[in-house]
Formats: C-alpha cells, sequence, structure tokens
C-alpha cells in the first residue's frame, strides 16, 4: 500500500502563511534542504490542494531563471518530471497537472493509495491535509518548526473534528535553528 507524507513548513505559533498570504519566511538551509530531498526519493506522485498550487506552478516551472539556491536547483527537475494531482472542486488543471480530483475525497485517495508505485507527497497547505487527517489517510508527517512568529495566516491544521493520535519517530534541529518532527499515524 502506498503512503500519504505531509511535509509542510509552520511557524512556531502554528501557521503556514502569514496573515496576508506570506511565504516569504522559510529559510532552506543546506541541512533543512537535503531533509526535503530525502523525502522525494521513495515519491512517485505529488499531491497538492488548489491554494498551494497555484503557488507552485506559478514558481517551479521556470524555477531556475528565478533563483539560483542550491534546492531549487535540486527539486526543479524532480517537481517538472513528478505526476502532479490537484484537488479542487473548481479548478480544470493546467499544462502541469497529470490529474484533478474533485470528489469523492475517501474513495478517490483510497483507490490512489490501493494502486501499485511509490509514495505520495503532499506539500504544504491546510484544507487538504486537515481533510486527509480527519479521514484517516495521511501516514506520516514532517513538521518544519521555523523560528519565527506570524501572529495570523492559515493553521497547520484547522479545527479537526476529531482527535488522531501520532506517534513520533524522529526529531531533529536542522540548520541550526529548525525543528523538524517526523511522526507516523497510529491506527485504532
Amino acid at each position: 500500500m502506498r503512503k500519504i507524507i505531509y511535509w509542510v513548513h509552520t511557524s512556531v505559533d502554528g501557521f503556514i502563511d502569514g496573515p496576508n498570504g506570506e511565504f516569504d519566511w522559510p529559510v532552506m538551509g543546506p541541512e533543512l534542504s537535503g531533509y526535503s530531498e530525502s523525502l522525494d526519493k521513495g515519491v512517485d506522485t505529488l499531491l497538492f490542494g488548489r491554494p498551494v498550487w497555484q503557488m507552485m506552478v506559478g514558481f517551479w516551472p521556470n524555477a531556475e531563471s528565478m533563483s539560483d539556491d542550491a534546492h531549487v536547483a535540486a527539486f526543479a527537475p524532480f517537481w517538472r518530471a513528478t505526476p502532479k494531482i490537484v484537488f479542487s472542486h473548481t479548478y480544470p488543471g493546467d499544462e502541469w497537472t497529470s490529474r484533478v480530483i474533485s470528489d469523492d475525497l475517501a474513495t478517490e485517495v483510497a483507490a490512489l493509495k490501493a494502486q501499485p508505485g511509490g509514495d505520495m507527497l503532499l506539500t504544504g497547505g491546510s484544507a487538504l491535509a486537515a481533510a486527509l487527517t480527519e479521514l484517516g489517510l495521511i501516514d506520516e508527517y514532517h513538521i518544519a518548526v521555523h523560528p519565527v512568529v506570524l501572529g495570523g495566516g492559515r493553521r497547520l491544521f484547522a479545527a479537526p473534528e476529531h482527535r488522531h493520535k501520532l506517534g513520533l519517530v524522529d526529531a531533529r534541529a536542522l540548520d541550526g535553528q529548525v525543528v523538524v518532527s517526523h511522526y507516523r499515524l497510529i491506527s485504532g
């Protein structure tokens, strides 16, 4: 069975973006970049909610022309080559979208997980991650807590309806400033 891995950056006060949608605060040092790249190794599908997708598709197709950052140079070819699924009720897709899923989240995602292949990486976002968490469909959580207080924005987890127990697999400080915690969903 394929896994869904959730990889997200958050502030110390639990926001994934600033009060005005800013995402200019995560600092991708070499250790954090290496961690991110290690998550890509077993992945053959990328998952996005529409807000994160619109941010990603505005940057990654031509990322190397906009940045000379080493992480950008390493991730951009992987992003372009990997199939991408967008979850949205209204988005029709574009030339970078492999598939759009708009209905019956539980059934569609369960079917994706049952297909042969590598794991799937859900990057960022809160609404899709919250919905998949509520359905018990995220297998691993990799949460990078950056040393910044944003004071508002979208919460890491929208108000969940149920409690979900996670087990800590690993926690480490990277680049001397970002704490990454890796959790697994505990069944039952």
